[in-house]
């Protein structure tokens, strides 16, 4: 029996994401192309970081930048507030990331040791010490107080002077600054701004003179504790946060049942009852259950490369299916099929194949640029080092079998949602954790780490069960 016209709909809008997937990698491969190699682009996407003092913006002479733009020196008298020699650094702290740090370490503390570390906005009068100025912090050695945006400062943390390591940091996680002194945090203060701030230290007084470390040599502060630390407590937040004991077996479960993992299933179920206090299940409904077994058979069948056997067998339990030889589902296994005969190297099967099969899909707009995908596999001698070597990769057998077992799922007569046959209950609550971390970010001024959720799920054990 044909399908209804709005089913027809449906299954026409399921191929087509797997197609834009298929699509999606395609863009990829060509951009790793383009770059040479996935490190390149990924360094060009790394936003810049502090390296050394700016020498062009300045205090007017008050402060020499040395050389080497790390060194600074006050040579001349202070005799206003005004004589102020404050130095940023040649670009703003990164945000894209959990923490940002540098140190400074006072060489002479001069006359008065009127040095101070901080961070201050673009823009930022230089003749001003960092905490004096709206938008600003300073932690001034001589009476260890901490300014912010005003001419009086806060009890904070002790003095510094000469021989003394000072650090300033920005925690995005906690919305903090942080100020240490000799490997030691003296106080966090509140960050209730917006804007990107420069590290900046500033001289005041005749003969002082420091020198400023942005992470090329090791910090006196131990950074890596400081942020295991900090990652520990988020952690711990997390654990804090009561959810019930069977919520996550029911979640491994239900992708397990949704992609057709049926043996998986069978012995996570098994180890699920040797658990203490076992584990017991209550399906909530057929739909993760529906032809579990031919999900299965599928499934191995595309992976192991047996597409005519996949097609034969979608033709005896599911013709409908395959009625349409034009559908993105036949599409894609003609595909899988062209692509095992170049992976065996069968390349004369290949070319028939593709002049029989795959030629039928050129004319359609939808499929035309990953049908070039495929045919430009036979230009090249080792097709796997070209820029479509990815569909050689597991991957691409993979789309391939998550898309028929999505045709399948939408074919059981319960499912009042077919858009539910995409996606199982854990990939919704990863996309939902996505789709909430980056709203957060952005509500924090898009300070912070960015979320990788493939990054995150490279780190979970639960990755290697999935």
């Amino acid at each position: 029996m044909a399908n209804d016209p709005k089913q027809e709909q449906e299954d026409l809008l399921i191929g087509s994401y797997y197609l834009d997937l298929w699509r999606s990698k395609s863009k990829l491969a060509t951009i790793q192309k383009t770059t040479n190699s996935d490190h390149h682009h990924q360094q060009q996407q790394q936003e810049p970081v502090p390296t050394e003092l700016d020498t062009v913006n300045s205090s007017g002479g008050f402060s020499i930048v040395l050389p080497d733009k790390l060194s600074v020196h006050y040579p001349g008298v202070s005799l206003h507030d005004y004589d102020v020699g404050a130095v940023q650094a040649n670009c703003p702290a990164p945000v894209n990331r959990m923490v940002y740090y540098f140190e400074v370490f006072v060489k002479n503390a001069g006359v008065k040791g009127f040095i101070a570390i901080g961070f201050t906005p673009h823009g930022f009068n230089l003749h001003r010490q960092p905490g004096w100025e709206d938008n600003s912090f300073g932690y001034h050695g001589d009476d260890g107080l901490l300014y912010h945006g005003q001419g009086t400062g806060d009890t904070f943390g002790p003095t510094y002077s000469t021989g003394d390591t000072v650090g300033a940091g920005i925690n995005y996680a906690s919305n903090t600054l942080f100020f240490t002194k000799n490997g030691e945090v003296v106080g966090t203060t509140e960050k209730d701004l917006k804007d990107r701030l420069y590290p900046t230290v500033a001289l005041h007084s005749q003969n002082e003179a420091v020198s400023v470390n942005f992470g090329k040599d090791p910090f006196v502060f131990d950074i890596k504790a400081y942020e295991a630390t900090e990652r520990a407590k988020q952690h711990s937040l997390i654990e804090s946060i009561s959810i019930q004991h069977t919520s996550s077996y029911g979640i491994v479960r239900s992708y397990l049942q949704h992609y057709g993992y049926e043996e998986t299933l069978n012995a996570f179920d098994a180890a699920s009852q040797t658990s203490v206090p076992p584990v017991s299940f209550h399906n909530h409904g057929s739909f993760d259950t529906y032809a579990l077994n031919h999900r299965k058979i599928l499934r191995k069948l595309i992976k192991d490369g047996k597409i005519d056997a996949a097609f034969a067998k979608l033709q005896e339990w599911y013709p409908q299916t395959v009625e349409d030889d034009t559908s993105a589902i036949c599409f894609m296994l003609h595909c899988q099929k062209f692509i095992e005969l170049v992976r065996g190297e069968r390349l004369e099967e290949a070319v028939d194949y593709g002049r029989t099969q795959l030629k039928k899909f050129h004319s359609l707009k939808h499929c035309q640029d990953l049908v070039k995908d495929c045919g430009a596999l036979l230009a090249y001698e080792d097709p796997k080092k070209s820029w479509v070597g990815y569909l050689l990769e597991e991957w691409q057998r993979e789309n391939v079998a998550d898309a028929v077992n999505a045709i399948i799922l939408s074919t059981n007569p319960e499912v009042e949602d077919r858009w539910r046959c995409l996606h199982s209950y854990l990939e919704r609550l990863l996309r939902q954790l996505s789709a909430c971390c980056f709203e957060k970010r952005v509500l924090n001024g898009n300070e912070g780490e960015v979320f990788h959720l493939r990054r995150l799920l490279a780190k979970n054990p639960l990755n290697h069960i999935l």
